[in-house]
């Protein structure tokens, strides 16, 4: 477990990179920033007070005391020491996967109120009750009157909580400025995204099979860890050769992506042959559903809530029809085991947005309200690398002068041709010229917005 609970540890990383790809470039920085500081906020909270809330003496089956392991101190020399430590990665890549939905538009010091307050208010509570012996874990009240909940790595604690809360803090922030429309918004760095959805993959055998409790348990959810994402990438190309003609990296890499997502709370409970259909499922929705931002006007920049949300939805329902039987009792549909799966896996996952976005509505708005959450319209525009960081992750002027301006050629007068931006967005694809900057003044570099964007 405790080298599962590294592999997990360097998913957070992993989606710095990921996302940081997916960003402008002068953003980049500022999103892996977003990711990296989680790491040390909830790593904080969860030895404190988030561990014990999480598994503590529950409170009318929601959450655990913060009082029962505060400190972790009456666990010293137990091996909960390194379940605490375990559970606390998945915690940190949790509330990392939000900020994806929010790049490039929110306040730094924003986002450091809102991890440490979404943990406990919300994180904690839904793990307490789908893991930590609350309403929705064996023998919870939510179990007793509809049937065992199956969660085993995730799927309504890491993902639908998250997707939830993502989709919650975007209509609170609004959209970008252009979007839908600005070429500028596309990903910067398809490099870093497959190595980011890479490292990703890895860290997920370990987020999955951690928490396996024997040989064979494991083996089982590795097999299925690598049959679920393999056939997703593979049916997510397929569904963008089909609708846009044409395969993209970005789409391997997130196809991927929704595949570990979809196996995420079913990978000990289905067959390695139903975690291929799951997975040939997942990918193909999920690039139909990270479209649905622009046909319904809301801005998730990085596609968490078309991919965390819908994947997990996905993976999580899927239980109702293909789990497998327990001792020749239960299971899924598919296996004679009637409707009864579905409907605890339909409760579960109600209860898990409901709380999700109530919890993140109350402190999104409490934010933006106060020390307000989003960047102001100049800073959006500069870039928030500078905006909020005062660096930037590329000199931006040297690289333009040495790539752009070779045998002698004019800054000024260089043009680059906008590309396609994958999942189907056209970024100017019909040769839209943009400007290349001059390494003039401050204020003259903020003007030259659209270079290297």
């Amino acid at each position: 477990m405790m080298v599962s609970a590294a592999m997990v540890l360097l998913m957070t990383p992993a989606l710095g990179l990921f996302y940081g790809g997916m960003t402008r470039a002068k953003a980049a920085l500022n999103m892996m920033m977003m990711s990296f500081v989680s790491v040390g906020i909830v790593g904080v909270v969860w030895v404190l007070w988030g561990y014990s809330m999480s598994t503590g003496e529950g409170v009318l089956g929601i959450v655990g005391s913060p009082l029962t392991s505060f400190g972790l101190s009456n666990i010293i020399g137990s091996p909960d020491l390194i379940k605490a430590g375990y559970s606390a990665t998945f915690a940190i890549i949790t509330v990392a996967l939000i900020s994806g939905a929010i790049a490039d538009r929110t306040k730094f010091t924003a986002w450091i109120v809102f991890v440490p307050v979404w943990i406990t208010a919300v994180y904690c509570p839904i793990a307490y009750m789908v893991w930590g012996g609350g309403l929705m874990s064996a023998g919870g009240a939510v179990s007793n009157v509809f049937g065992q909940v199956i969660d085993f790595a995730g799927g309504t604690v890491v993902e639908i909580a998250s997707g939830t809360a993502a989709l919650v803090l975007v209509l609170i922030l609004g959209n970008r400025h252009g979007f839908g429309k600005d070429p500028a918004h596309r990903p910067h760095n398809i490099p870093f995204i497959m190595l980011g959805a890479g490292i990703l993959w890895f860290g997920w055998f370990g987020f999955n099979a951690g928490a396996a409790t024997t040989v064979e348990q494991a083996g089982l959810i590795w097999i299925n860890t690598l049959a679920a994402p393999a056939a997703a990438v593979i049916s997510w190309l397929a569904t963008e050769k089909i609708r846009h003609g044409h395969p993209t990296s970005l789409g391997a890499a997130s196809g991927a992506v929704a595949g570990l997502v979809a196996i995420t709370p079913s990978c000990a409970n289905i067959s390695p042959l139903a975690a291929l259909g799951l997975g040939l499922l997942a990918g193909a929705a999920c690039a139909v559903f990270v479209d649905l931002k622009f046909k319904f006007g809301f801005d998730d920049s990085l596609d968490v809530v078309g991919v965390h949300l819908g994947g997990g939805l996905i993976g999580t329902l899927a239980l109702g029809f293909i789990a497998l039987p327990v001792n020749g009792e239960g299971g899924g549909l598919l296996y004679g085991g009637g409707p009864q799966q579905l409907i605890a896996q339909t409760v579960a996952v109600l209860i898990t947005m409901a709380v999700s976005a109530f919890g993140t509505a109350v402190i999104g708005l409490a934010i933006h309200k106060t020390v307000g959450f989003r960047v102001s319209h100049e800073d959006e525009v500069a870039g928030v690398d500078r905006s909020e960081h005062a660096e930037t992750a590329y000199a931006f002027a040297e690289l333009a002068l040495s790539r752009f301006t070779p045998f002698g050629h004019h800054a000024h007068t260089g043009v680059r041709e906008t590309q396609h931006t994958g999942h189907g967005q056209p970024a100017g694809h019909g040769g839209t010229p943009e400007r290349l900057p001059t390494p003039a003044s401050h204020a003259q570099e903020r003007q030259e917005q659209d270079v290297l964007v």
